[in-house]
């Protein structure tokens, strides 16, 4: 009867700390997430350098491909390089637009009219794969192909030290998560958000490290070597897969190849290619559908991943704040102290990503909001798939 009764009353004084306790488990046992790793692997030149292929998925992207195509038509890359434009069933003046600026640097442009997907294929694998399988055709088929998007900016050595870190280090894919626009409040709030929560899911460490499975990448900036790709199954192993980045690097590190992710870079020469995504989402409304897109996939689509991910924004996110407001007006000092602890060190966590975006410091104290935002689209992204309603610019995503 004894430890009936003082079981409860222990267990009401330790629940209070469970989030400090999730942010101390994240600190030592996530692989150093919150560190932003945008130096790429240390190496020299080639002395001969392989013949390369970039590949650019495109469906409606008339508005922003006059600011991004340049970008890859002008790499200064020593060897022999092209351009592949797939223009993905557009309904606007994509392809046309494409066409007109070929001749606007260096690299020849060739723009491909996709076909319609064959049953069982996603939209943008089936688009790369139709590039790739042009790139291949040719009297020098590529070594390496450079996996990018319609409206990712590219510095013109881009291309050029990739091939230069992959072909150094032994990489058989090289990947970097571009820098992400931040213009607007919602893109403040949102977007760093969305490359921290990345990075705590797959940490750049272990998705370097070829001891460990895990496996990840950034599909607007992604390098990999044709025969690795191959031999790991082609883009025929993932048809299916709508978040097709990680499908391809999955399918390239289980086959027993060395990959590497990291972030791009600020510009200057220690850093990795200063890649940048010129998409924008001005309004809640952009951002909530980015996020919601995907989100439940890339929980598998299983409701017991859905309880999960929201029962750990709830503990590790939003109980803190709820814990230290709760505590101050209830004069309480130590379920404040154990709300404050752990929003403290969740916000130190945040901190080197909000840096990285040139943001206020104090923005690193909003990540409570964020969560809670990121939660409502999570669930918007399950209602979605449930009700057959996720899209993809007006096609079943």
């Amino acid at each position: 009867m004894f430890a009936k009764t003082k079981l409860p009353a222990a267990l009401a004084r330790l629940l209070p700390w469970a989030p400090l306790v999730t942010w101390s488990y994240l600190g030592a046992c996530r692989g150093r997430y919150w560190e932003v790793l945008d130096s790429l692997p240390a190496a020299p030149e080639p002395s001969s350098w392989p013949c390369a292929c970039i590949v650019v998925p495109a469906r409606n992207e008339a508005a922003l491909l006059p600011h991004t195509l340049p970008t890859l038509l002008g790499q200064d890359y020593p060897g022999k390089a092209s351009v592949v434009l797939v223009d993905d069933e557009s309904t606007d003046a994509t392809a046309d637009i494409a066409r007109a600026m070929a001749g606007h640097g260096g690299l020849e442009l060739k723009v491909v009219t996709g076909t319609a997907r064959p049953r069982g294929w996603a939209g943008k694998p089936w688009a790369l794969a139709q590039g790739v399988e042009h790139a291949m055709s040719g009297p020098e088929p590529p070594e390496w192909l450079l996996f990018t998007d319609a409206d990712i900016a590219h510095p013109s050595n881009c291309l050029r030290r990739l091939v230069a870190a992959a072909t150094g280090a032994d990489k058989a894919a090289v990947s970097l998560m571009a820098r992400l626009c931040t213009q607007t409040f919602w893109e403040r709030l949102a977007m760093p958000a969305f490359v921290y929560f990345f990075a705590q899911i797959y940490p750049y460490s272990w998705v370097n490290d070829p001891s460990r499975r895990t496996a990840a990448a950034a599909g607007g900036c992604l390098l990999v070597r044709a025969d690795s790709l191959r031999a790991a199954g082609g883009l025929e192993r993932v048809r299916a897969a709508t978040i097709d980045d990680i499908a391809i690097a999955k399918a390239v590190k289980s086959t027993g190849y060395d990959i590497w992710l990291g972030a791009a870079g600020d510009g200057t020469a220690s850093k990795a290619p200063a890649v940048r995504s010129l998409r924008s989402w001005p309004g809640l409304a952009g951002v909530w559908d980015m996020v919601a897109r995907n989100a439940y996939t890339q929980l598998g689509r299983k409701p017991a991943a859905l309880a999960g991910a929201l029962g750990g924004l709830f503990c590790a996110y939003l109980a803190p704040p709820l814990l230290a407001s709760t505590g101050v007006a209830l004069r309480r000092p130590r379920l404040a102290l154990a709300g404050l602890a752990a929003w403290t060190t969740m916000a130190a966590t945040y901190l080197p990503t909000i840096r990285y975006y040139r943001l206020r410091p104090a923005a690193a104290l909003a990540m409570p909001f964020t969560a809670l935002l990121y939660a409502g689209m999570t669930l918007a992204s399950a209602r979605r798939h449930y009700k057959g309603t996720s899209t993809w610019k007006g096609r079943p995503a």
